[in-house]
């Protein structure tokens, strides 16, 4: 199992210490580095940033969003950061919900999620291989367009550039167990969200038989402590936001998810105080032990003694959302 280190989004300004924990991640023998996004900064230009300062780590989006960008220009953003790192870009992509689709990108909510994300992807592939000009007769994404409103001018193009590596890797970020299985037809890896080793049945049959060489990468917050609860407070309070406040109340995918993964009565408890304004009980309602079994908290010890059921599971990525260099030299340690 390799490691990598999740840095997520910027809160209210850049992040001090991304580039010095990115470059120490390095040092250490981390395989990969990712950025995120949500509805504040970019994933990838802090990414090229910290590419311009590291020399051998991967530098992954975990996850670009795909309606901020058609297709055609994520993979402008990735073929060229590509070269600019030598060959280091792994693209993950996600569809986020409603809420971020429809309330900050000004764009409908795809009808069909699924069709949606697989026409995206095709068109990715598509500029990557840069085979042929690009086209796509898709229901969500077609080019050149045919819409009523354009000239009816528009014709297939290829990139001018040549991508660095047609095989490129793309990583879904899925949620639902159809989103996962169709993740493991189409894409090289899958980035889950909240990943439980002793729970892989909750993301369906679709994990029995993957392809050779399919990476799966879930996130972790990672954290070495003496006091449990304490280090257990920063996960909760993401899963406070994520399942309360990432959605609407009638469509949560987070809230979906914690639903199947037993929690269904906390998920709805925790979504009717975060919509209440009352953020603080919302957080203090996330139960512990879903906390820590989605996380790696603790003395070095129990760490040690808890990695091993990821190592056991098809996991073949941890991407740690470790708060200090302190931590990211333990987990290296616990996992050579």
């Amino acid at each position: 199992m390799r490691l990598g280190l999740a840095l997520g989004y910027w809160g209210r300004g850049p992040s001090a210490d991304h580039v010095s924990l990115a470059r120490e991640a390095e040092r250490l023998g981390y395989d990969s580095v990712w950025t995120a996004e949500s509805w504040g900064s970019d994933a990838f230009t802090p990414l090229t940033w910290i590419a311009a300062q590291t020399s051998t780590i991967k530098l992954g989006t975990a996850v670009a969003q795909m309606a901020a960008r058609s297709p055609t220009t994520t993979a402008m953003h990735a073929l060229t950061l590509d070269h600019l790192s030598g060959g280091r870009v792994m693209l993950g992509l996600g569809l986020s919900g409603p809420q971020v689709v429809e309330g900050w990108y000004g764009r409908p909510f795809p009808a069909s999620p699924l069709t949606a994300t697989r026409e995206y992807v095709e068109v990715v592939r598509q500029v990557l291989r840069r085979e042929a000009p690009v086209s796509s007769d898709g229901r969500f994404h077609t080019l050149p367009y045919r819409g009523p409103d354009g000239t009816g001018l528009g014709k297939p193009l290829k990139p001018i550039t040549h991508p660095l590596r047609p095989g490129l890797p793309v990583l879904l970020g899925a949620e639902g167990p159809k989103n996962v299985a169709q993740t493991t037809r189409i894409a090289d890896g899958w980035l889950p969200l909240y990943w439980s080793p002793s729970r892989p049945e909750v993301y369906g049959p679709a994990l029995a038989d993957l392809p050779e060489g399919f990476l799966v990468a879930p996130m972790a917050q990672v954290r070495v402590c003496d006091d449990v609860a304490a280090g257990l407070l920063p996960v909760k309070a993401m899963l406070g936001f994520y399942i309360g406040g990432m959605g609407h109340a009638a469509r949560n995918f987070h809230a979906d998810l914690m639903s199947r993964m037993g929690y269904e009565e906390e998920a709805r408890r925790i979504q009717e105080l975060f919509l209440a304004g009352r953020h603080e009980e919302a957080v203090r309602a996330v139960p512990d032990a879903f906390a820590d079994e989605i996380s790696l908290v603790g003395p070095r010890e129990r760490i040690a003694e808890r990695l091993e059921s990821w190592r056991k599971g098809p996991v073949t990525d941890l991407l740690a959302l470790a708060p200090d260099p302190h931590t990211l030299a333990v987990l290296a340690e616990l996992n050579s």
